[in-house]
Parts: C-alpha cells; sequence; structure tokens
C-alpha cells in the first residue's frame, strides 16, 4: 500500500485550544460543535473497567494464574484494563504530571516555540489530521518520540519546567520496562511464547512515544469533545490519568463508560497492531474524551509501538481452518500515515486492514 508523503504542515492556521477557552466566556466556536450523533450522552454508564493488582503476577503460583486470567478477560471483553502495584513510583508519576502541568501554563511564546507539524508531530500541537474544514477536539497536546533513539531529540523536548527533560526520561525508562512485561503476559495469555509479541515489534527496536493531553475548560461541553472516538493506531497504550478529573469514555458494547481512575494506576488499552497480531483475540476498543466546564485534565498516554518497518500480520500460530487470517500484512509506518491523514475515525482504520479472502 502506497502513500503520499505526511504533509509539511497544518492547511489552516492553528488555534491553541488553552487560548480559547480563556476568551470564550459563554459559547464555543463553531468548528468544534460536533455533529449531534458524536455528542456526548448524559446517560453513560456508570461502570469501571476492570482494575487488576500485578503484584499477583509474582506470587502464589494459585494467584498468578487468577491474575493471569483477569488480564486475559480484560482483553477479550474490554480491551481496556486498569494496573495497580505495577512498580512505577507514585512520586515520578505525581512529578511527570505536575511537570506537564506546568508547562502547559507557561506563556504562549514558551510554548509557540515548540510548535509542531504534520510532518513527524513532535512538538506542541492543536489537532490531529490535516482535512481542511475538519471540526476540531477542544484540547491541545504535546507529543514526543522517546524510541527508537534515532529519533530520541532532545531539542524538541521542552527545557521548562527545568526538570522536564529529567523526570520524562526516567518516567520513559520505566513505562517501557512496564509494558515489556505486559507484553510477556498478553502473549502466554495467547498461548504463545513469552517472548512472542515483543519480537514481532522488534525486539530491541521497538518505538515508544509520549502524547502529553491537555483539555482546558469548555463552556460548552455538550457540544464537542476533547478526543474524537478511536482505537489507538499502535501496539499498547499506558494511560496516567488525572485522578481529580474524570474524561475517558470506553465503548462497552453500544454504550459509553465513563471510566473513573484508581489511584496511582496505569489504564493500559489494546491497541490496533496487537488486534492485528492476536488474529483480533484481542481487540482494540473505541474510546473518547469528554470535557467539562469546571476543570482542565492532564494526561498522559504512553504508546509503545512495532518497529516502523516490520510487516505487522496475525501470528501463524493463531491461523487456524476455523479462524483464518483476518488481516492483510501493514507496515507501521504505513498504518500511522493512513491514521495521520484522516484524524481520528473510530475503528475505521483496523476494519479497512481485514483480508478480503
Amino acid at each position: 500500500m502506497k502513500m503520499n508523503n505526511s504533509p509539511q504542515d497544518w492547511p489552516e492556521p492553528i488555534v491553541r485550544v488553552q487560548s480559547l477557552s480563556e476568551t470564550c466566556i459563554d459559547s464555543i466556536p463553531q468548528r468544534y460543535i460536533k455533529p449531534p450523533s458524536d455528542r456526548p450522552s448524559p446517560s453513560a454508564i456508570e461502570a469501571n473497567i476492570p482494575i487488576i493488582d500485578l503484584l499477583g503476577l509474582y506470587g502464589d503460583p494459585d494467584v498468578r494464574a487468577s491474575t493471569l486470567n483477569q488480564i486475559s478477560e480484560a482483553c477479550h471483553h474490554w480491551g481496556f484494563f486498569q494496573i495497580v502495584n505495577h512498580g512505577v513510583s507514585p512520586h515520578l508519576m505525581d512529578m511527570a504530571r505536575e511537570n506537564w502541568r506546568h508547562f502547559f501554563h507557561l506563556p504562549m511564546e514558551v510554548k509557540q516555540q515548540y510548535a509542531n507539524s504534520p510532518k513527524t508531530y513532535e512538538g506542541y500541537g492543536s489537532r490531529l489530521g490535516v482535512e481542511k474544514g475538519a471540526i476540531l477536539d477542544w484540547s491541545d497536546y504535546y507529543y514526543l518520540h522517546y524510541l527508537p533513539l534515532s529519533l530520541k531529540d532532545y531539542n524538541k523536548w521542552p527545557s521548562l519546567p527545568p526538570s522536564c527533560r529529567e523526570v520524562c526520561d526516567e518516567y520513559g525508562r520505566e513505562l517501557v520496562k512496564l509494558c515489556g512485561r505486559l507484553m510477556k503476559v498478553l502473549s502466554i495469555n495467547l498461548g504463545l511464547e513469552e517472548e512472542f509479541l515483543e519480537k514481532a515489534f522488534g525486539g530491541e527496536e521497538i518505538g515508544a512515544c509520549l502524547r502529553v493531553n491537555y483539555y482546558p475548560k469548555c463552556p460548552q461541553p455538550e457540544l464537542t469533545l476533547g478526543l474524537s472516538s478511536h482505537s489507538d493506531p499502535g501496539g499498547m497504550t499506558l494511560l496516567l490519568s488525572d485522578e481529580k478529573v474524570s474524561g475517558l469514555q470506553v465503548l462497552k458494547g453500544d454504550h459509553w463508560i465513563t471510566v473513573k481512575p484508581a489511584p496511582y494506576a496505569f489504564i493500559v488499552n489494546i491497541g490496533d497492531q496487537i488486534q492485528v497480531l492476536s488474529n483480533a483475540n484481542y481487540k482494540s476498543v473505541e474510546h473518547r474524551v469528554v470535557v467539562n466546564s469546571n476543570k482542565e485534565r492532564v494526561s498522559l498516554a504512553f504508546f509503545y509501538n512495532p518497529k516502523s518497518n516490520i510487516p505487522i500480520e496475525p501470528a501463524k500460530e493463531l491461523v487456524k481452518p476455523d479462524r483464518p487470517s483476518l488481516y492483510t500484512a501493514m507496515t507501521f509506518d504505513e498504518y500511522r500515515l493512513f491514521i495521520r491523514l484522516r484524524g481520528p475515525c473510530g475503528k475505521s482504520h483496523v476494519e479497512s486492514l481485514k483480508s478480503s479472502t
């Protein structure tokens, strides 16, 4: 599948949503108003995604088996779960979130030095996708590469607040290790060798990046979304949510469920690449973000992805006469470009890979 190179610039002048939040007192611009079918529903289900204690992986064999089963059930039936006792220091989690909150409250001229483009998305941004005239989301963000090392450029990371680069570095190291442990668990639960998914992702050459989401206050939260419905294009996502302000909603069947973040938990979700590798035994799930009129919200999404030029297709061990291969092979580079050109569009991206055979 061939595509044109990613565009060099945005199709329209960029407007920072944070600035709109400060100037739009009673209403939001038309460009942020979603069609009625896409607006937040007041009837979101008050439930929660599974919360799993990872300490169970390292103790009694029966407890380990139970914990593995909980993760397997969550991957099959939810595509989302929360993990506690995951080994990442609560202090580091606090530091990472508060450094980024500080960044978004710096003067605009400081942040503008890091303005991004659709060529790499790295830096300070306010829109996803390059369709001219698109209805936009009520959020700003900061995107940076962590792995491979050839893409890691500290000059594109904020120099303020002073501890931001050091904290991000440590945070990234810890989350890469945690993702590696989770990949082994997912492989075991699929009946594969524990290193299978990691090797399929490229082993030592995996990709990892961070997107920090900033959702300002919104005078008309019932008309817009902080992030439109989508499934994550990569392999696995670890989300550090804002414990004080909920906003993430997960689609379960036909209902949106507002996730209640557990203290010092990571929210884990399956991405499209693991859906493909697992031959849809595990499914990436649509999710979105709602905003509110009273409080801003900051979240950190850490994406653990395949090496960009390895074709990703269903594991041959999971392809059987009664379950043929569901997807054609595509590299993550090709897949990511497909999404960058179109922005978040539900599950349409991974569905487009389905084999016609």
